[in-house]
């Protein structure tokens, strides 16, 4: 079995103020943090002669060619997505970085907030536009119902609340 792996499909390109700060901040981090500490290690290994057996040295180029991959992706991420900072005149319907309230059958409510699919985490209540929730819930107003598909099968909610902040 090979490693090849198609591209994957790239996620929309919308993203919350909050979401690019949180990007920006992070390209910092690796970029002005903690790559020169890395590269001090790298440099202070190689003084220590063979390099084959080095970890601080082997592991160090390792930690650094992590940082630079993602450092190029976040950049070029960053190049293409679009800031959504602005609220939506109509406030009833479900736009991207609205908060919904949904209920399920048995009467169990959830929050989430509809983002893009770089900021998206679940245990936050962030919610991806790309997932199948959400594509559901678009474009949807207060006690519509929505129906989407899950790996257990379809599965249907009622909006219960929708706000903006």
């Amino acid at each position: 079995m090979g490693r090849y792996r198609p591209p994957r499909k790239p996620g929309s390109f919308y993203i919350t103020p909050e979401g690019e700060k949180a990007l920006r901040d992070e390209v910092y981090q690796l970029w002005k943090v903690e790559r020169p500490q890395v590269t001090d290690i790298v440099h202070e290994a190689a003084k220590n002669g063979d390099r084959s057996e080095n970890g601080d040295y082997i592991y160090g180029k390792r930690r650094l060619r992590e940082i630079d991959s993602r450092v190029g992706f976040l950049t070029r991420r960053l190049d293409k997505l679009e800031v959504v900072d602005r609220i939506p005149d109509n406030q009833s319907k479900v736009f991207f970085g609205a908060w919904v309230t949904v209920e399920d059958e048995d009467g169990k409510e959830q929050t989430y907030r509809i983002v893009g699919p770089d900021e998206f985490d679940l245990s936050q209540g962030k919610l991806s536009m790309d997932s199948p929730l959400a594509k559901a819930l678009l474009g949807k107003s207060v006690e519509d119902e929505v129906v989407f598909k899950t790996p257990e099968g379809e599965r249907e909610l009622y909006i219960s609340k929708v706000k903006y902040q």
